[in-house]
């Protein structure tokens, strides 16, 4: 049987403090060469926007799955999110399905762990000023994030977008959802006066200018994932300690792609990966004064970790649905059934 699992069931068993620390060991696993992750396959579609083939196997946790994902930048016209995807996870010693599962909540879940992760170990010490460039669904996860690592730490939130309402909206949100002062901004360069800034947009014209950054300031760059896709103006980008999740996709759509191929940065130049910093091989931020930037491309690793997690979860707890792949035979919900498992409960770093 294959389980189904639904954006609902997989938000009713996993938090954002459950997520970081398994997308935290899933970047640690990748700097010590202990995962299988070929790089992202990208299919376009004629100028609509791409889809995204993402495999991974990760031998720790016996996990093996692909990540089906697009990204539209017209969705917004259509009410509907720019990213979506599913995901398929199989047992890798038999090669059966085991899930389906909804990716879209995954994707956005595991990139705002992501960050809150590189804030941890990048971020000046006694940050405590977060700057977002972007309102979408991506800064809430991000927010999401940065409240599980930091807590009560956060004294504000600077919140800018193109839209002032959206912008507007999303600091109400955090004040009353999160907890925290937040200030919707009409220019950009007020909300990167902080000691973390933020960027989740899809712009191809940088959005970030070096004026604009105070010393120790570390930056999360998140919305660049596809060739010629730029939120820093390559100034920044040159004059911070710059550190990616993974060379090969940074360099081909991730932040630094621009950069990279106009010979202004090379892997030479490069601080590491956040993973590398996390195994504790490279050395994160030296000192107050640095400019970090954190490129985040997402790895397919994040997405299985994840995934591995949800699916030991609704089997314990009976979420989901049971469906015969070779029969065509839909299960019933388990959801309440009183469902007797078997397996047990899994630690949320498994």
């Amino acid at each position: 049987m294959v389980r189904l699992l639904s954006s609902a069931d997989i938000s009713s068993i996993v938090s954002m403090a459950e997520i970081i620390p398994v997308v935290e060991n899933a970047f640690r696993e990748h700097a010590l060469d202990q995962v299988v992750m070929p790089s992202k396959i990208y299919l376009d579609v004629d100028g609509h926007g791409d889809f995204r083939a993402m495999p991974a196997y990760m031998p720790s946790s016996r996990t093996a799955g692909i990540k089906w994902v697009n990204v539209h930048p017209g969705n917004r016209e259509f009410n509907k999110p720019t990213v979506m995807a599913s995901i398929l996870l199989n047992n890798p010693a038999t090669g059966e399905l085991m899930a389906i599962m909804d990716g879209t909540l995954i994707t956005d879940m595991r990139t705002g762990a992501a960050g809150g992760i590189a804030a941890k170990h990048l971020a000046r010490k006694g940050a405590s000023t977060i700057g977002l460039i972007g309102s979408g669904r991506q800064a809430w996860t991000q927010m999401l994030a940065y409240k599980a690592v930091f807590g009560s730490r956060i004294k504000m939130v600077k919140v800018y977008d193109l839209e002032l309402t959206a912008a507007k909206a999303l600091a109400e949100r955090i004040r009353k959802e999160l907890g925290y002062e937040a200030v919707a901004y009409e220019q950009p360069q007020c909300a990167a006066d902080a000691d973390i800034v933020v960027t989740t947009t899809p712009t191809r014209q940088p959005i970030l200018r070096l004026a604009w950054i105070k010393p120790g300031t570390h930056i999360n760059a998140i919305g660049a994932d596809a060739p010629g896709k730029q939120e820093l103006e390559t100034l920044l980008t040159v004059a911070a300690k710059v550190f990616v999740d993974s060379v090969d996709q940074a360099s081909h759509s991730g932040e630094i792609n621009v950069p990279w191929r106009e010979g202004k940065l090379d892997e030479g130049k490069l601080a590491g990966t956040l993973g590398e910093v996390i195994a504790g091989s490279e050395r994160g931020r030296a000192d107050d004064n640095e400019i970090t930037v954190f490129d985040s491309t997402g790895l397919s690793i994040q997405d299985m970790a994840v995934a591995h997690l949800v699916y030991e979860r609704a089997i314990v707890e009976g979420k989901g649905k049971d469906f015969d792949m070779l029969r065509g035979a839909a299960g019933r919900s388990l959801a309440g059934q009183g469902v007797k498992v078997t397996l047990q409960k899994q630690e949320s770093n498994a």
